[in-house]
């Protein structure tokens, strides 16, 4: 299980180290915006393809950080049901949603990405739009997205799999709720006054 555990912390140290990176392309994303909209306004004048790459860089955000969601435990869930379970009861759900739920659909889409993407690369898709991107760089991003959010569920699984056994501490026990710390912050100000 430790070199299980060894290879949990390095697919976790890509993960954040990916999902740090590609952050900033919501940065890039906005300039493009921006720029593309004073281009528009100041000259009457626009691109399909910078219209296009503001999505394609969403899109790579969107996709390719979903590990760095999953490891930081930020993932979609029904919190308020799943803090009133028992700890053991909400380790299970994790390994079972892991094993039976995240598991099979990125395998799912793996399988389905890579020739939806082989396709588009072989004829050179282009964009339907005047001017646009090629489209096979776009759809390549299924198929990466999902192999990136298999590995960092296998790793998921090992983590929970070793804090239910008691090998490691729970690395989401000291999380705070981003919800729960804001509602913290005002009744704190609340008191002050």
């Amino acid at each position: 299980m430790q070199s299980l555990l060894q290879m949990s912390r390095r697919i976790d140290a890509f993960t954040t180290w990916t999902g740090k990176r590609l952050a900033w392309l919501i940065l890039v994303a906005v300039v493009v915006s921006a720029s593309n909209a004073i281009v528009r306004k100041a000259f009457d004048t626009s691109s399909n393809s910078w219209l296009e790459l503001q999505w394609v860089l969403f899109s790579m955000v969107f996709l390719l950080c979903s590990p760095w969601t999953l490891l930081d435990n930020e993932h979609i869930r029904i919190d308020i049901v799943n803090n009133l379970l028992p700890k053991q009861v909400r380790n299970g759900i994790d390994v079972i949603g892991h094993l039976f739920f995240l598991m099979p659909l990125t395998v799912v889409m793996i399988i389905t990405g890579v020739p939806f993407f082989r396709r588009s690369f072989e004829i050179n898709e282009q964009s339907g739009n005047a001017g646009g991107l090629p489209q096979w760089p776009a759809k390549s991003l299924i198929m990466i997205a999902f192999a990136f959010l298999l590995v960092q569920g296998i790793s998921e699984l090992i983590k929970r799999i070793a804090v239910m056994r008691g090998m490691i501490p729970d690395p989401h026990a000291s999380q705070v709720n981003a919800i729960e710390a804001e509602v913290e912050h005002v009744l704190e100000a609340i008191e002050k006054h």
